[in-house]
């Protein structure tokens, strides 16, 4: 082996320039990967029985990152570099590739050639793989879905040219046997979802919770991963997985970044990125993180869980104005928000609607502004038909650019709410709130403008909005108009915690 390409310094370092495969599947900057592997027990690093495995292998950072802190706490145990490096690399670092290609690329970050047994490998295996393993895995089709991830078989049923995502580690009931032998850590940056076909983002279905639970199941000792965040508020298929993090008393620390660019540089990713660790031998409070989009971090030690809640509240300083509010036990401002489309218009909007004056009107999203058009009269509506004659008000259920609760500051959080009269429906775009005159939905709508309301909302927003993001909001008296002022009145908030709110929520003209 040469010595040299143990010891070359990695500046620049290529792995920081990688252009991401997609949105999905993220490479990890290798500051940011040092910083999870700074949460173990830097003692790991000098065992030499100590294992480590990354399951959803990219760029091969985490386990080059690895290796090279191995190769310095190992020195005094194993002096000798070629025996040390061949100790380390054979015994102790395991990794499984996400596809063909960054196989080729792990293991030239880790054994400088992309093959294992090639002639500038600094170890020496047998095969080609060595300890980075890729293995081409078949989805597992029922009813048009396959039953471990739950791909689309129309999208990702497509032979041999195409990659099919079906990633190794969560298309088994038996991870163990992939390697057959235990872990002492497992740390990642799986892929994040797969397209179902209904859209991007959180429409698409999320996979990384799958990664998350096949860790688990491999009990080992330590489980370091970043995931992204938006399953602490809600998420396609995310409630039993957030469940079971809530409840996770075995999570001693999660670093929690509003701004995903934070982590990873020039990637959109709604509600933002966390990584934690699981540390098997103990059990309490978390110490949570919170990385605010202007830079500052917020710590605090807490139960993930709050009380009954089903949710992670994020920002630590939410805690208390929402316990306030709560203890007031008033019934939910969600009682009166619709679910997702509230009229079960579907389609193309310009083949249910006309140039001719009709008697109801529905609001929509058409080049790019909103607007009422005329509603042919013989569309049939099949929800809500009751609400139509009365008034009520539209607003946007996915409202992205109106930013989340830290990102930015301060923050809009949701669209302008359009109230309308009777005749009147909206498309699939809008959420309803129900009122009945137009006294009611003026002073809803005033309600609606308050920072007060908008902060509520912010701590369930998710960047698809439903009924259910409304549920920390309270009713209030609509006989009357509201400001913040009364409702910081009201509910007894302190000098800090109207200051917190101020700053945090956008004025809403």
């Amino acid at each position: 082996m040469q010595t040299d390409l143990l010891n070359a310094p990695y500046n620049p370092d290529v792995l920081s320039c990688l252009a991401n495969l997609s949105s999905d599947e993220v490479f990890t900057p290798p500051s940011l990967a040092n910083a999870m592997l700074d949460l173990l027990p830097q003692e790991l690093f000098s065992d030499p029985d100590a294992t480590f495995l990354d399951p959803a292998c990219k760029s091969g950072v985490f386990l080059r990152e690895i290796a090279k802190r191995l190769l310095k706490g190992l020195e005094s145990r194993i002096p000798d570099l070629q025996e040390r490096a061949n100790h380390i690399f054979k015994k102790q670092i395991f990794g499984i590739a996400i596809t063909e290609l960054t196989a080729h690329l792990s293991r030239r970050s880790l054994y400088c050639s992309k093959t294992a047994n090639g002639e500038y490998s600094v170890v020496a295996f047998d095969t080609e793989g060595g300890n980075v393993r890729f293995e081409a895995t078949e989805h597992t089709w029922e009813n048009g879905k396959c039953l471990f991830c739950g791909a689309p078989k129309e999208k990702y049923d497509r032979g041999d040219a195409l990659e099919s995502h079906a990633y190794a580690f969560i298309h088994t009931l038996t991870p163990e046997e992939l390697f057959k032998m235990k872990f002492d850590v497992i740390v990642s940056n799986p892929p994040y979802q797969l397209n179902d076909g209904g859209g991007t983002g959180s429409s698409a279905v999320p996979i990384y919770q799958k990664f998350v639970a096949q860790a688990k199941k491999l009990a080992a000792n330590y489980i370091v991963m970043i995931i992204p965040s938006r399953w602490m508020t809600g998420g396609k298929h995310l409630d039993e997985f957030r469940k079971a993090m809530l409840c996770d008393t075995h999570i001693e620390a999660l670093h929690d970044f509003v701004n995903g660019n934070d982590c990873f540089p020039g990637v959109n990713i709604e509600g933002g990125v966390c990584y934690f660790k699981i540390n098997k031998f103990y059990s309490g409070e978390c110490s949570f993180t919170l990385h605010t989009a202007d830079g500052k971090t917020l710590q605090s030690t807490r139960y993930l869980k709050e009380g009954d809640g089903d949710i992670v509240v994020r920002d630590a300083n939410v805690l208390s104005i929402l316990e306030k509010v709560q203890r007031a036990e008033e019934t939910s401002f969600s009682t009166i928000v619709s679910k997702r489309n509230p009229y079960n218009i579907v389609g193309d909007i310009s083949k249910i609607t006309t140039t001719e004056a009709t008697s109801r009107k529905i609001f929509c999203r058409r080049e790019n502004k909103r607007q009422f058009l005329n509603l042919r009269d013989d569309v049939k509506v099949s929800r809500n038909k009751d609400t139509i004659s009365k008034y009520k008000l539209f607003v946007s259920k996915a409202d992205g650019a109106a930013g989340q609760l830290g990102n930015p500051i301060p923050a809009r959080i949701i669209g302008k709410a359009e109230i309308a009269g009777p005749n009147t429906i909206c498309s699939e775009t809008f959420l309803c709130v129900f009122a009945h005159t137009r006294k009611d939905a003026v002073n809803i709508e005033s309600y609606m403008r308050t920072k007060f309301f908008r902060l509520l909302v912010a701590i369930r927003k998710n960047k698809n909005m439903t009924h259910d993001t409304y549920r920390y909001v309270p009713m209030q008296d609509f006989s009357k108009a509201w400001t913040d002022e009364e409702l910081y009145k009201k509910y007894k908030l302190t000098q800090e915690e109207i200051a917190f709110i101020e700053s945090m929520i956008k004025p809403m003209d």
